[in-house]
């Protein structure tokens, strides 16, 4: 009698079911809060389309109810002169801007670390280049007679419903970045041309471009500038790089500004060898918050680098610029890298800062690819 053959493929997770519009072949689901994109679905096309994008929610979305009339969602803007509360639909007589930027989680990379520290193990795709349109933050804060004195702060709160029996204070998402970011900072409803989804957090999302995803506060109840950082866990905590073995406190650096950042997308081991001749490499490089300058690659490990062309149209300094580079590629083994440098002179580092919480991992060398060519 034949014996059974057992699999050892694990099971592909499905979508949950609040995202279940997502495209299901070019997400990995780590968790019902967690969803990546795959290296290879990030295409040739700078924007990320919005059902690739990945997913990460410190808490659970609020009832889809609150997209049903957008318009009618409320945030009350407070350390202005004249503070006051807007509906969504008055905000649009406000102003309006577009901007396309890098949404990307602190812990993107955060695979790479060999300390495996806690949180998910993202590699490269939790991370996207987004348009987003709104009403700009200073037009508001202007319309409002200007920040009132001595507000250092800009502290967005999250409109998630907080769980019972809990110091709200221990769950709630906020966070406060510096003043200044308010100078590209919007308030926006929507994202990739369409109504922001809920699970992207629509109807009303803060976005602070070069800054990393948790300060792009959804379902945006509160802007407030304040005089200090707001002392909820995920600010006063949460979000710190402190060093390894060490928990996180205000003393330490906050997850804020993105360094520059770059990584190949093609070719990618996860798709077998490569066939000796021309290979076209392909990847995503921007400068955090500056402009991208230029890209290297290298094929071997880093000993030695050529500038590659940078592709498609320059969408700001706070998106994504895609780059390749043509290289004739013999039978072999190849470390394929990448490094960029931003409009400021920056170059994107070799080695990742050894942090407890594995984020801001930036390092070329990390993101590094191993391919074996045939």
């Amino acid at each position: 009698m034949a014996q059974a053959v057992t699999s050892t493929v694990a099971p592909v997770k499905p979508l949950p079911a609040y995202v279940n519009w997502k495209n299901p072949d070019a997400m990995i689901v780590h968790s019902s809060s967690t969803l990546e994109t795959k290296r290879g679905a990030f295409g040739s096309s700078i924007v990320t389309p919005t059902n690739q994008l990945y997913i990460r929610n410190n808490l659970p979305a609020p009832d889809a109810s609150i997209v049903a009339d957008r318009d009618s969602w409320e945030v009350a803007i407070e350390g202005v002169k004249n503070p006051r509360t807007f509906k969504v639909k008055e905000l649009k007589s406000m102003g309006l801007e577009t901007t396309a930027m890098v949404l990307q989680c602190s812990g993107n990379g955060r695979g790479y670390f060999p300390s495996k520290p806690s949180g998910t193990p993202w590699q490269v795709g939790a991370a996207g280049c987004v348009i987003w349109s709104g009403v700009p933050v200073r037009a508001l804060t202007e319309a409002l007679g200007g920040m009132a004195d001595g507000m250092q702060y800009m502290t967005g709160t999250g409109g998630e419903k907080l769980p019972e029996g809990l110091d709200p204070k221990s769950v709630i998402v906020e966070r406060s970045v510096p003043a200044k970011a308010m100078a590209d900072a919007l308030l926006a409803w929507e994202m990739n041309g369409e109504p922001i989804p809920l699970a992207h957090g629509g109807p009303l999302r803060l976005i602070v471009p070069g800054y990393s995803g948790v300060n792009n506060i959804k379902y945006i109840k509160r802007l407030a500038f304040t005089e200090a950082q707001t002392d909820a866990a995920i600010q006063a905590h949460g979000y710190r790089v402190s060093p390894p073995g060490q928990k996180g406190d205000p003393s330490q650096p906050s997850v804020w500004e993105m360094g520059p950042k770059s990584w190949i997308n093609s070719p990618a081991p996860e798709n077998g060898s490569v066939q000796a001749g021309i290979a076209q490499i392909k990847g995503v490089a921007f400068g955090g918050v500056h402009a991208v300058k230029s890209v290297e690659v290298s094929v071997d490990g880093g000993k030695s680098w050529k500038t590659a062309r940078l592709v498609g149209p320059d969408l700001g300094r706070y998106a994504w610029r895609q780059f390749v580079l043509p290289v004739k590629l013999e039978p072999g083994t190849y470390t394929i890298a990448c490094a960029v440098t931003n409009a400021e002179g920056s170059r994107q580092p070799e080695n990742r800062m050894e942090n407890a919480g594995g984020y801001n991992n930036n390092s070329w060398r990390d993101h590094a690819l191993t391919i074996t060519v045939v």
